[in-house]
């Protein structure tokens, strides 16, 4: 590894092969945004692939943003290339259609001969592996910032060809008001939560809130895609099993959060492709997957990607986790969202789905109104359930007239 200074670093870049060299770079809360900055000073095109992205590349026509979740960084692209897959999947893009050129990590400094990919080890392993396999760059931003975590992204040194050291702090998602209507909906969600569980919790402030309302269970154990803040605090409230350590592939919360997962060893940071495995997810027993969802039709088929008929995230990995908590033995898969948008003024539970389908098949979708249980019931009484249970009254008119005109009213 050699350490190089901030011009270094950029004509570095600029001399990579080809003209439109495809760059993976570390995503979500780990974008090095300063070895980014190098990255459009020194090309004009390239093809940046990247998850939940923060770096701004609206003004970088010559940028071909690949992504299978868009982040803000990339969702106003006006080259936005986005890959409808399960996240679990996204490592098999680098030995097949999409093959890197070059990686962008954001990590600690050394120690003991490695660096640590630190809050985000997710599809960089791989993408790692497959670049120095086909003769690539990989390039590190060494942050004095990034704690140091055990597991898959711990990286030996003679893997990274050249750093740039910087001191910054890392990013941390937008912390949203907790209001009494989540509250509400996170205490109905934490009722599924039973002593041993195994939990996954989504992006977002329901599935914290939920994570605030198990402190009372004893022997939780996590494998989850993401973990946030929520996860620490069940951790000091003596809630987790202390035999089992803690599973994710990438964090995102404050930096208190960042400051625990540092050298903890009851921390273990995997790969995509281990965490998100559906058969690894179904193998543990009584497994409680919680997601969100922008709308839920009659049919009980969820969407958490779209917007309006644009793509707003993306699949990411709910479907995964979905898939497996359903084949977990005493396992649930929960929707959890408000009724009702208010910012547009419109349910959030529709008739159908206008937009392409995030997941289906859940256990249970849950609102600041009560909760549909859905497994095993027909799809009529689905739809009963769904509007009587979960829909906002001021909905429920409206859906009881579509559910007949859909075949689904009683």
């Amino acid at each position: 590894m050699k350490t190089l200074t901030y011009d270094e670093v950029v004509r570095r870049i600029a001399a990579l092969r080809g003209t439109e060299p495809r760059i993976v770079v570390s995503g979500n809360s780990a974008t090095p945004m300063t070895m980014l900055h190098a990255l459009t000073e020194s090309r004009e095109a390239c093809r940046v692939l990247q998850i939940n992205g923060r770096y701004d590349f609206s003004g970088h026509p010559g940028v071909l943003c690949e992504t299978p979740f868009v982040g803000p960084g990339m969702r106003h692209s006006p080259r936005l290339d986005y890959l409808p897959m399960r996240l679990s999947l996204v490592p098999r893009l680098f030995d097949t259609v999409r093959p890197p050129d070059a990686v962008l990590v954001h990590t600690s400094v050394p120690r003991d001969g490695k660096v640590s990919l630190g809050i985000e080890v997710n599809i960089l392993p791989a993408a790692i592996e497959r670049v120095r396999a086909r003769g690539g760059l990989v390039m590190a931003q060494l942050n004095r910032q990034m704690p140091y975590t055990c597991g898959a992204g711990e990286i030996p040194i003679d893997s990274i060809d050249v750093a740039l050291e910087v001191d910054e702090p890392l990013l941390s998602p937008t912390t949203e008001a907790a209001d009494d209507m989540a509250q509400v909906i996170g205490e109905r969600v934490a009722r599924f939560a039973e002593d041993g569980s195994t939990l996954q919790l989504g992006i977002g402030l329901i599935p914290a809130l939920a994570a605030g309302h198990m402190a009372e269970r004893r022997g939780l154990r996590v494998w989850s895609e993401m973990i946030s803040d929520g996860v620490m605090e069940l951790e000091g409230a003596g809630a987790l099993d202390p035999n089992v350590p803690v599973c994710t592939s990438f964090l995102a919360g404050s930096a208190e959060l960042y400051r625990w997962a540092d050298r903890n060893e009851r921390l273990r940071m995997l790969r995509t492709e281990t965490v998100n495995d559906p058969a690894r997810i179904a193998a543990h027993p009584r497994m409680l997957s919680v997601n969100g969802a922008l709308q839920v039709d009659l049919f009980a088929q969820a969407n958490a990607s779209y917007v309006g008929g644009k793509i707003y995230s993306g699949l990411g990995g709910q479907p995964d986790f979905v898939s497996g908590a359903l084949h977990s033995a005493g396992g649930h898969a929960l929707v959890a969202l408000r009724s009702w948008h208010d910012k547009s003024d419109v349910s959030t539970i529709v008739p159908v789905l206008s937009d392409p389908v995030t997941s289906f098949q859940h256990s249970a979708i849950v609102s600041e109104h009560g909760c549909a249980e859905l497994f095993g019931r027909s799809q009529r009484a689905q739809a009963e359930l769904i509007i009587g249970g979960v829909a906002d009254p001021r909905a429920r008119p409206e859906l009881v007239e579509a559910a007949a005109r859909l075949g689904l009213g009683t």
